[in-house]
């Protein structure tokens, strides 16, 4: 596997140069942010990019994320506009040696948390997703808010995507999906690109919009769509661990023997009830995942790609972007390494 962490360009509160200094760090997941959803990425901005990861002593190992227009999921007419730009991006990465895209299909939400700043018994803070809470939330009428939202959509704007999605269900954003898969991936296979779908995250249906990408029954259907090894998964410890029936070890295993894993995120939650969690620090201890079965799930199938410490706590009194605090997100990566030193030397 090979070490790589989160960096959110150079307005990231943490330097490249911080970055690599963490033990066995070598790549760097990325993107560019300044530009709108849907547009194409332009070949110099991608050169640049690059350029500044690799006068760090670092490289790109994974563009996370390349964003999917909202029309795209709807399935709208103006879908294949965007879809064309998806690939003129896709070649342009190309071109340069990026070797991944990580992307989601959740109908507008990205991830979701109903607190950022949840204070744990050892004085830390962590992200965390309640079902009770969420169940009371409206998104439309403000009353109840997501940390982030006001950033990402404007009420109005929010009420006519709600009004779209209405009348997508499940097979509806499937359809969808397949849609946009058919399109892009001779493009990825072109390019060099391999594609890593993320899970849904939580991996369940919120606000009444419809997730698809939940459960190893559901990642078999989406790798079916496109039989491709550039058609692949994002395995999310934290997203696929926080279903009370995933069995994540398992389903990184089995994917991973059918070579379709591309990239790895890993961090530890710890299950409340239901589909109830809180973000735990990333040794097993602390939560309901077993890390050393997710690392030595990956020894069993020799992955041999990227891997990044996902969301950690902040702690030392650390403040910033939630869930990508250097201190936590750092000693992730140490355990992590230090697992796989331990998984290989175990079976020489």
């Amino acid at each position: 596997m090979e070490m790589s962490f989160r960096w959110y360009g150079k307005t990231d509160s943490i330097p490249l140069e911080y970055i690599r200094q963490i033990p066995g760090m070598k790549g760097i997941v990325t993107a560019i942010y300044d530009i709108p959803v849907g547009e194409a990425w332009p070949l110099d901005k991608i050169e640049e990019l690059k350029n500044t990861v690799e006068e760090a002593g670092l490289h790109i190992s994974v563009i996370e994320s390349v964003p999917v227009h909202e029309d795209i999921k709807l399935g709208l007419p103006t879908r294949d506009k965007y879809i064309e730009n998806y690939k003129e991006t896709l070649r342009n990465l190309g071109k340069v040696g990026i070797p991944v895209v990580c992307y989601n299909f959740m109908p507008i939400f990205d991830w979701t948390r109903t607190d950022l700043e949840y204070r744990l018994p050892d004085g830390s803070t962590a992200l965390i997703f309640e079902e009770e809470v969420a169940k009371r939330m409206d998104p439309l009428t403000g009353e109840l808010s997501l940390p982030g939202w006001d950033s990402s959509y404007k009420k109005e704007d929010l009420q006519i995507l709600f009004d779209h999605y209405s009348k997508v269900d499940h097979e509806k954003l499937w359809e969808n999906l397949e849609y946009f898969i058919k399109e892009i991936i001779p493009v990825a296979e072109e390019a060099g690109v391999k594609m890593a779908i993320h899970p849904d995250d939580p991996p369940t249906d919120i606000f009444g919009l419809p997730r698809i990408i939940t459960n190893k029954e559901n990642l078999e259907r989406f790798i079916n769509l496109y039989d491709s090894p550039n058609n692949g998964l994002t395995m999310c410890s934290g997203s696929l661990g926080s279903h009370p029936d995933n069995n994540f070890p398992e389903m990184l295993r089995y994917f991973g023997k059918k070579d379709r894993v591309n990239f790895v995120h890993a961090r530890n939650v710890k299950l409340t009830g239901g589909f109830s969690f809180e973000e735990s620090a990333h040794p097993s201890e602390y939560g309901s995942v077993d890390m050393y079965e997710v690392i030595k799930a990956m020894k069993d199938f020799d992955y041999t790609g990227p891997i990044r410490p996902d969301h950690g706590r902040m702690i030392w009194g650390e403040t910033g972007k939630p869930g990508y605090g250097l201190y936590d997100r750092a000693l992730g990566a140490t355990y992590l390494y230090g697992l796989w030193e331990a998984e290989n030397k175990n079976r020489k």
